[in-house]
């Protein structure tokens, strides 16, 4: 049986950059203490009253330094993972950007490559390569570890 206390859910946004041949901008995780050596794409907290689309748009800027309009931002997927107690990941598409994708954050990424989603890294945070799975599949909501 459920449990009758609130839940507070932790909001993750996270950017598929995807170039004009359909790849897909990966970072390699570095000096975090976590996933350390994984490939992730952008992504980060959503901040208190930010929507989610501003929240993308600040972490491009952050991790990449690139500048994405809002009306460039694409719903791509939104994920329920149960790590932390319950968050919800939104994937956004973006395929038109300003600025030229480099690595704002030496000291948590020690690389950023574009990855064909057919041709995915081996090493992947692994509710990651499970949405990028469902987004190929046309599949807009997923469950992760319930």
């Amino acid at each position: 049986m459920a449990s009758t206390e609130r839940h507070t859910l932790i909001g993750d946004v996270h950017l598929l950059l995807t170039d004009d041949q359909g790849r897909i901008l990966f970072g390699r995780r570095a000096g975090t203490g976590y996933a350390d050596g994984a490939f992730h794409p952008p992504s980060g907290h959503l901040e208190a009253e930010e929507s989610v689309v501003e929240a993308l748009r600040r972490e491009a800027v952050e991790e990449i330094g690139v500048q994405i309009a809002p009306e460039d931002v694409e719903f791509a997927h939104i994920m329920h993972n149960s790590s932390s107690g319950g968050r919800v990941a939104f994937f956004f598409q973006v395929r038109k950007w300003e600025g030229e994708p480099t690595n704002m954050e030496p000291d948590k990424c020690d690389a950023l490559e574009w990855f064909a989603v057919d041709a995915l890294p081996a090493e992947m945070i692994p509710y990651c390569r499970e949405a990028l799975g469902h987004i190929s599949s046309g599949t807009s909501l997923s469950l992760f570890g319930w």
